[in-house]
């Protein structure tokens, strides 16, 4: 692998297949209101030393804060309400309570790994063709998108609620204080989401919103504003006496169902959809790489299946380690890449209700028979989905949805060695561009396909009250032959998540990188669609060579969110990605 030499990386906001269609939609815009350029930075970090305990996170005043909760005993779940509620506050564009999480739990002292599923879900009274237009085709992402049509009700509270009584340490009410605090004494406005809120320019912006964050001629207030969200402490201070019931039940969720169905593009959710959701516990996905256990999210992500299979493929394409040629590995990987997401569009989905073949999919057979279709002279193009074992019967249809990367990452690993990989989201930027009571809601219906069959097959992330949308987020944690914990991480980025996470992977594993090194890679990979390399970065000289070998080459932004904590034998050494502000603490 080659280290990054320079970066100019902004936030890609669809895969590259899908600009033409985006910067229709864009356009449109544009000609009311010109938009600037998305936000763009790079801003080299180091890695953080640390024997006691560690986390990093997507903002400095979210990593403070679950500083002082591991400071004063707390376990890492309690840091982790603590940073999502500031991450709330100052990220409001990436995730918060209005949204949906996956976290994996390890308990250092049970050495048993827990996970907790807060994804989304759909009301109720959804129907299949709730993205189809009158004139019966899919609807404009952003027709789609903005108002209430895209809400699902939020899980993330609910998760952390259960999570806590298992995992908590100290008072949950304790752990809302920081926010609290930055809410009502004010937090500057960043750079970061100063040009996200210039960036971010939609019609039927919801007035709160624009009250929060926009001056009266409607350009984002300036940076270092000191920004007072009133509202959310009040929010704060009723789910922390009352616990994550005075969200789902009374006043705020009458007041989040009646944001929902009085919006422009006006949704179904109700209170007896936020009185019913329920955080679920599942069984992770763990798989052999190399010397190492690698275990992840089972579906309704995607994210640990698919992370799973690109290191199963990549193990029998280079059984001893990848080659030394960054050219030559970046190839193995990105057609690695392209049979696991080949495979992610025709099958993962919510297993609650299709049958998904997961034991079929890591199964070492079918990986090697997956390998054996991947030349080192010559690119496969567009891979085509295999047949697992287990794989349903009825043929099914490939989903294209399109699913973006407002997301966070957060790693932790407290005092007593337990650890938590918890990545959240609302989807768009700033969700679905609601605010209720100082918090945004979600867009995540979006991530379901907007079709429900194609050619007479059905999709399996078609949508059905209930059901929650498929997700690419990818908590990952890693552990050697001897059961100990060596590796804490995952990313934003929408479904280009599974790449940042193999990347980082592969350098830790592959290539005994430290984990900020690792981090600073350049990103690349492919979707099953053009081999994506990050514009600005060292991957820029593979596009000639890789071109050579038939790959139909982009560059794009990729601004990836990777938060990690590597084991060291000292302690721990933590990173954070340059592409974003986040940074890494610990004592």
């Amino acid at each position: 692998m080659i280290f990054i030499k320079r970066a100019a990386v902004r936030l890609p906001f669809l895969f590259s297949r899908l600009a033409p269609v985006i910067a229709l939609l864009w356009a449109g815009l544009a000609a009311a209101q010109p938009a600037p350029e998305p936000p763009s930075g790079f801003s080299q970090k180091h890695a953080i030393e640390a024997k006691h305990f560690l986390l990093a996170a997507a903002h400095p005043l979210a990593v403070e804060a679950g500083y002082e909760v591991l400071r004063q005993g707390g376990s890492a779940i309690d840091a982790a309400v603590a940073v999502q509620m500031v991450l709330n506050l100052v990220e409001p564009q990436s995730s918060g309570i209005g949204g949906g999480a996956f976290m994996l739990q390890y308990s250092a002292a049970e050495a048993k790994l827990s996970v907790y599923d807060g994804r989304e879900t759909a009301p109720a009274a959804a129907r299949a063709d709730r993205f189809i237009g009158a004139d019966g085709r899919p609807l404009a992402f952003l027709d789609a998108v903005v108002g209430g049509k895209s809400v699902g009700t939020p899980g993330v509270l609910r998760m952390l609620a259960m999570a806590h009584a298992k995992h908590g340490k100290l008072p949950w009410a304790e752990l809302f204080q920081p926010a609290i605090r930055l809410a009502t004494e004010g937090f500057p406005l960043s750079p970061r989401l100063h040009r996200l809120l210039a960036w971010v320019r939609l019609p039927a912006r919801d007035e709160a919103m624009r009250r929060m964050y926009y001056r009266d001629d409607d350009t984002p207030r300036p940076v270092g504003t000191l920004l007072q969200n009133h509202a959310f402490a009040e929010t704060l201070r009723s789910i922390a006496a009352h616990g994550a019931k005075a969200f789902y039940e009374g006043e705020i969720a009458r007041d989040i169902a009646n944001k929902v169905t009085a919006a422009p593009n006006p949704g179904d959710l109700t209170t007896d959809d936020l009185v019913h959701y329920q955080a679920k516990q599942r069984e992770p996905v763990c798989a052999p790489y190399r010397r190492w256990k690698v275990c992840g999210m089972p579906p309704p992500s995607s994210g640990g299946v698919t992370v799973l299979q690109v290191l199963g493929t990549l193990q029998r394409l280079a059984p001893e380690h990848l080659p030394s040629d960054p050219v030559s590995a970046a190839h193995l990987i990105v057609e690695a890449e392209r049979l696991a997401y080949a495979d992610r569009e025709r099958y993962l989905a919510d297993a609650d209700f299709v049958p998904v073949p997961v034991a079929g999919l890591l199964a070492p057979e079918y990986l090697a028979g997956r390998a054996a279709l991947v030349r080192t002279d010559r690119t496969l193009g567009h891979a085509l989905p295999g047949t697992p074992r287990g794989a349903p019967p009825a043929q099914l249809a490939d989903d294209a949805s399109p699913e973006l990367p407002s997301t966070s990452h957060m790693s932790i690993v407290d005092a007593a060695g337990n650890a938590v990989a918890m990545t959240t989201s609302i989807e768009f930027a700033f969700g679905s561009q609601r605010m209720v009571r100082g918090f945004l809601l979600n867009n995540q219906l979006t991530d379901f396909s907007f079709v429900a069959e194609q050619d007479g097959k059905p999709v399996a992330n078609r949508i059905e009250p209930g059901k929650r949308p498929r997700s690419s987020m990818a908590p990952t944690m890693v552990f050697d032959r001897d059961g100990a914990l060596v590796l804490v991480l995952g990313s934003a980025g929408g479904s280009a998540i599974i790449n940042h996470v193999v990347k980082t992977l592969v350098g830790v594993l592959d290539r005994n990188l430290e984990i900020q090194q690792a981090i600073d890679l350049p990103n690349f990979g492919s979707r099953n669609g053009p081999t994506e390399l990050e514009r600005g970065s060292a991957a820029a000289d593979w596009a000639v060579p890789l071109r050579a070998l038939g790959h139909e080459v982009h560059m794009i932004d990729m601004t990836s969110g990777v938060h990690a904590i590597q084991r060291t034998r000292e302690g721990w050494r933590g990173g954070a990605d340059p592409r974003r502000e986040g940074s890494a603490k610990g004592d």
